[in-house]
């Protein structure tokens, strides 16, 4: 098995992406684009899965020169290499620090030729992390009355380019394209946001406890993903559900905690929020430890409290370029379609999770 890389501090994040404080020379996003393609022996034929996005899919670890090797789209390829028995492109179009707009705009749209070669057989991207958390940072600075003004703009740019994207992904996407997924957001810092906020709110005079005030923005722009995506032929990667939910019952309600709080097609908006932000938040669990049971947990959040944490190595990825490369699988066969570190990184739980809308065949 391979070795899981260690963390190392990063004091100066500013969001799902870099704010790249350490580095003054550049800008405050970074192309980190990467072709992996898993190299199945005795294979001939070669499919390609597409992923835009930010430094999520990036598979940011703190670098401005490298990436996890391993982030979510390749795990992803990994188990589509074993399940379609040939060798699997994973092309990561990426760029840390990027808002919604700028992940559709300057990757999806002006890097569409990568989903439309005709070995394309999975498009997926994910956006709308760097909304959040710059409309988070700004509030964090209010003194004074409270502005939610970026909060509710925050939302808006989300949910107008998430379906955006969905549209010219459904245009342009090569038309022997098997599945579109899009995944959604999970909560970093979920255990450090429990706190009072500086400004106060202009009904009540009171400071606001900022997870509370954040939760139910974040779990709108999350059902939007989801429902947009059921309104326009994706898939949706419930990442929310999948790390911030424990993988048993948790509150003897019957039912398996990141199951329970999964995005239900065709439920209303309003039945969403009221049942992450009330009926069920009381399961909501920081995912820097994310209980695999009720006597053992994982760390899927690096030291940024942010990030997903991933297993292996890295790749150049960011300021010298990226990387072209292949290798051999880690895991050739997957028992009961998973294989033994799935659920202990936040990028193989993800990866996994991308691989359930796999198809069958890539014919």
């Amino acid at each position: 098995m391979p070795v899981p890389v260690c963390k190392t501090a990063r004091p100066l994040l500013a969001g799902l992406a870099l704010a790249l404080l350490c580095a003054p020379v550049v800008a405050s996003t970074l192309n980190q684009n990467v072709s992996w393609t898993i190299d199945r022996s005795g294979t001939t034929a070669k499919y390609r899965v597409v992923a835009y996005g930010d430094s999520i899919y990036a598979g940011y670890n703190g670098s401005t020169t490298s990436a996890a090797k391993y982030s979510a789209p390749t795990v992803d390829a990994e188990y589509l290499s074993a399940l379609w028995n040939a060798d699997v492109e994973s092309v990561r179009r990426t760029k840390s620090g990027a808002v919604a707009s700028d992940v559709y705009k300057n990757k999806i749209v002006a890097e569409r030729s990568y989903m439309q070669a005709s070995s394309t057989r999975v498009v997926t991207f994910e956006m709308c992390g760097n909304d959040g958390l710059q409309a988070r940072s700004s509030f964090k600075s209010q003194t004074g009355t409270c502005n939610y003004s970026v909060l509710a703009t925050a939302e808006a740019n989300c949910k107008t380019y998430v379906a955006k994207a969905m549209d010219y992904i459904n245009t342009n996407a090569y038309a022997g394209t098997k599945v579109k997924i899009i995944a959604n957001l999970h909560y970093p810092g979920y255990n450090a946001d429990n706190v009072l906020s500086s400004c106060t709110d202009a009904s009540t005079g009171a400071r606001v406890n900022m997870r509370d005030k954040f939760l139910p923005a974040i779990t709108r722009m999350n059902y939007w993903m989801c429902e947009y995506a059921r309104q326009k032929g994706f898939k949706c990667v419930d990442n929310f559900a999948e790390y911030m939910g424990s993988d048993y019952d948790s509150n003897g309600d019957g039912q398996v905690d990141s199951q329970a709080l999964k995005y239900v097609a065709g439920e209303t908006e309003a039945s969403y929020v009221a049942r992450i932000t009330g009926t069920l938040k009381g399961t909501l669990r920081d995912a820097n430890t994310h209980f695999i049971s009720a006597s053992s947990s994982a760390d899927y959040i690096q030291s940024d409290d942010t990030h997903p944490t991933y297993n292996g190595s890295t790749v150049k990825a960011g300021l010298f370029g990226g990387t072209t490369g292949s290798g051999a699988p880690r895991y050739t066969s997957f028992s009961g379609g998973k294989n033994p570190i799935w659920n202990l990184y936040g990028h193989e739980r993800m990866g996994w999770l991308l691989s359930l809308y796999g198809p069958t065949s890539a014919l």
